[in-house]
């Protein structure tokens, strides 16, 4: 039986296990490979404040200093998430009780299943243009995607100096003021586009991509490429517990992290906040353990 189990060993999962461990509460955390905390998959970090580095190298520090604070961690995958009577049942390989749940499980970023991609993950591909635009200021990048994250993503990198190109494998699906956006600050957008390959020696070079309107490919010299085809949090583990989710799977809280369920909170990229970085899944994991300790401690 433990006090409060932690779904999720990312950047918000862990900072969770830390506060609710320094909080004396018996803890556990669970990480798993899928889905992988998105930090362990950044090439280098740069916003996050206090550290440069290697996205894997902060994720093992905070690892360390939750354990070093008295969590207790499990590398095993949740898979469901039950109510037993005032308790919860985690169901993974075993069998956990805990009063209180964090779901701290992240989302996944889908690959664009593109010849080449997953070689050049973190050497010019990129699935966060916000976690790592700065390393392309003035050079050029092509954006992949038809949604408004694509054009979010253009216009964000075009205004931190990088020469954007957006390829859609469709018409846009998006507002049209954000498309007049992106237009009127000279970024070129080509629909009807299919990224087929990504290449390069050592790091991104060059993209072939097949322009379907004049049934060809081409080859296009670019430093960077962003897939921005959308973020899948994973959330089903909660689905038979009744946790309140939005229309594209995010769990909803409040500003105290608190889902619908009582005793159940959640932090990070599974949640439907604003933005998505290290930083705000870190502060997202303090409050969600602040409200746990409380729910515990004071039935708030």
């Amino acid at each position: 039986m433990f006090e409060v189990a932690i779904v999720g060993g990312g950047p918000a999962g862990l900072t969770a296990a830390i506060y609710c461990a320094r909080y004396g509460l018996r803890t556990v955390f669970f990480e798993s490979f899928d889905p992988v905390s998105q930090l362990s998959l950044a090439g280098k970090i740069e916003n996050y404040p206090g550290f440069e580095g290697k996205g894997i190298d902060l994720l093992d520090r905070m690892k360390q200093q939750a354990l070093k604070a008295g969590a207790e961690g499990k590398m095993e995958k949740i898979e469901k998430v039950l109510r037993k009577g005032d308790n919860f049942l985690l169901l993974g390989e075993n069998e956990y009780e805990a009063k209180a749940v964090i779901i701290a499980t992240g989302g996944k970023h889908p690959e664009a299943n593109v010849e080449g991609e997953k070689d050049f993950i973190g050497r010019g591909v990129s699935y966060c243009a916000t976690c790592d635009g700065n390393f392309f200021r003035g050079k050029k990048v092509i954006v992949y995607g038809s949604g408004k994250e694509a054009l979010s993503d253009a216009i964000y990198l075009h205004d931190i100096g990088c020469k954007v190109m957006l390829l859609s494998r469709a018409p846009l699906r998006a507002e049209r003021v954000m498309i007049e956006e992106a237009l009127k600050r000279g970024i070129e957008i080509i629909s009807n586009a299919t990224l087929r390959r990504i290449e390069g020696s050592g790091k991104v070079e060059r993209a072939a991509v097949f322009f379907r309107g004049k049934n060809e490919e081409a080859i296009l010299e670019t430093d960077g490429i962003f897939i921005a085809v959308g973020m899948r949090p994973a959330t089903d583990l909660v689905a038979e517990l009744g946790v309140e989710r939005d229309s594209l799977g995010y769990i909803k809280v409040d500003r105290e992290q608190r889902t619908n369920v009582k005793g159940v909170f959640a932090a990070g990229d599974c949640c439907n906040n604003p933005l998505k970085q290290v930083v705000t899944a870190c502060g997202d994991g303090a409050i969600a353990a602040h409200s746990a300790y409380r729910y515990l401690r004071e039935q708030i």
